[in-house]
């Protein structure tokens, strides 16, 4: 009949918001440690790929000045070469430049040494054709090449080692160290400048450079790669930034327990100072109720007996001025307690109900008494019908009534051991408009005897108790046209089906077009 509504979580879930909050929060911010590093360490790549790049390039450029340069300052010797002459090394310039392991020069009259005729012959062709140096005899895995300039009257060629190419003293990385994998590449072939990773793509991230060295003569692709590996992110920061936030957020919720103590312990102030007055209505009333009828029992008497000493004999005036002393006070003690029960009489709460959401007043309660029920270790099961209506009330009054309710379901719980203690709030639609709550316990029950007494005043069943809470419930009910009624016990009783229930059926809400 009832679709669950919701369970009443146990008080350490009841912060799980605020506690996404922090995982959200931390989150974030160690998100943003994490792309701020990961910032850095790019910025750091790009800066030192492409000094590399600029050194490299000056390295290889340097190369087509030194063609330039033979080509400039040995015509006479090119000349000089007789026509069947091969060609011949000029071994001053390696001593000069360490990266040029022999220079070959062709005159007009002469050919390449035999192992390199083919290679160099065609390079030369490329020379002569392109206008500038060409290169041959590629073996990038060795780091070496020729390069080979064609000239008139001779032509040379560079035999060069790039491993001596590279400026070590100006180098921006540690070779040894440096996680960048650095080379030059062509046709799929490469020389490892700087070994970095041995697999640069195994980490969370990967950065490239692509980009050729600057020479024409030279068309060397200058690859650098790196992966940033797991531990290169800002761990201790990380964690110092979980530490700070998690005491933030640790020190907002004691902020907000203490807030919501502080807010519980105010409303619990206001419904027990109510509560007071409520039942120091009841007890006036009662007393007046009580004292009412030996005080018109007394104003009757004192008046027969002030006729009858008037009819007997008529030397009487000392008891006749004192009857009707006697019966000035009884009136003036009438009229004091009756002006004390019209002082003490409630205002009509009917006249002050308003729509309110019944399962909305529950769980005000419901926190209010989250103290109470997490010390005795009960957690409450809610139940709310799909259709629920809203209801009429005096919100004050409903709280209350509750709230009674609830303490004395409690208080019956105390007496069964924990692991048995049961309670349930049943809302849904009756007959004729109306709306019932339903509060039971899985305590041990109510006397038969008792259960025809329960809302009579001043009676109680439990040790120090006034009496007076049922009686208070059943008239703030009645005064705001509600009911508040004991559930008949089943038959016959059963371990599963003990404790009592009380049900407070109240009138639905009009629609809002018709109030």
């Amino acid at each position: 009949m009832f679709p669950a509504w919701r369970r009443l979580l146990p008080p350490h879930a009841l912060h799980l918001p605020s506690l996404l909050l922090w995982v959200l929060v931390a989150g974030i911010g160690c998100g943003w440690l994490v792309v701020d590093r990961l910032q850095q360490l790019h910025a750091a790549f790009e800066t030192d790929a492409r000094i590399v790049h600029r050194l490299l390039s000056q390295r290889v450029v340097q190369h087509d000045a030194i063609m330039a340069t033979l080509a400039l300052l040995q015509p006479a010797a090119a000349a000089a070469d007789g026509p069947h002459n091969a060609a011949s090394p000029l071994p001053r310039l390696p001593s000069v430049y360490p990266q040029i392991l022999t220079v070959l020069q062709r005159s007009a009259h002469s050919d390449w040494p035999p192992t390199l005729q083919a290679e160099l012959a065609a390079a030369e062709a490329t020379s002569r054709r392109t206008g500038h140096a060409a290169m041959a005899g590629l073996n990038l895995p060795a780091g070496r090449f020729y390069l080979v300039l064609a000239g008139t009257p001779a032509s040379y060629a560079l035999h060069i080692d790039l491993r001596a190419t590279i400026p070590i003293d100006e180098w921006p990385m540690d070779m040894a160290t440096s996680p960048v994998r650095v080379t030059l590449e062509q046709s799929g072939t490469a020389f490892v400048v700087q070994p970095g990773q041995a697999d640069p793509g195994s980490g969370i991230r990967t950065y490239d450079f692509h980009k050729l060295l600057a020479a024409a003569s030279q068309p060397l692709d200058v690859v650098a790669r790196r992966s940033v590996s797991l531990h290169e992110l800002p761990w201790w920061r990380m964690l110092g930034w979980c530490l700070l936030t998690a005491a933030l957020w640790a020190t907002g919720r004691a902020l907000w327990r203490q807030r919501v103590a502080r807010q519980r312990a105010e409303e619990l102030l206001r419904l027990g100072q109510v509560a007071r007055l409520n039942t120091l209505g009841e007890l006036a009333a009662g007393m007046a109720h009580e004292l009412n009828q030996p005080l018109t029992a007394l104003l009757s008497s004192t008046q027969a007996a002030q006729r009858l000493l008037a009819d007997d004999p008529p030397d009487l005036d000392t008891a006749q001025t004192a009857m009707a002393r006697a019966v000035e006070q009884a009136r003036r003690a009438s009229t004091v307690v009756g002006r004390l029960r019209r002082l003490v009489e409630r205002p009509d709460l009917a006249g002050q109900a308003q729509s309110l959401a019944l399962p909305t007043a529950v769980q005000d309660v419901l926190h209010l008494l989250e103290p109470e029920l997490a010390q005795r270790g009960v957690v409450p099961e809610v139940l709310a019908a799909a259709d629920l209506p809203p209801v009429l009330a005096e919100p004050v009054a409903l709280q209350q009534i509750i709230h009674n309710l609830l303490m004395n379901a409690l208080q019956a719980l105390e007496q069964v051991p924990p692991a048995e203690r049961q309670l349930r709030l049943s809302m849904a639609r009756a007959e004729s408009g109306r709306v019932t709550l339903s509060v039971r316990d899985h305590g041990p029950g109510i006397p038969p005897e008792a259960r025809q007494h329960l809302f009579e005043p001043f009676y109680t069943t439990r040790t120090g108790g006034l009496g007076l809470g049922l009686t208070l419930c059943e008239s703030l009910a009645q005064a705001m046209g509600a009911q508040l009624a004991l559930a008949p016990e089943a038959t016959p009783p059963s371990t599963a089906q003990r404790g009592a229930e009380f049900v407070l059926t109240l009138s639905a809400a009009p629609p809002a077009d018709e109030r």
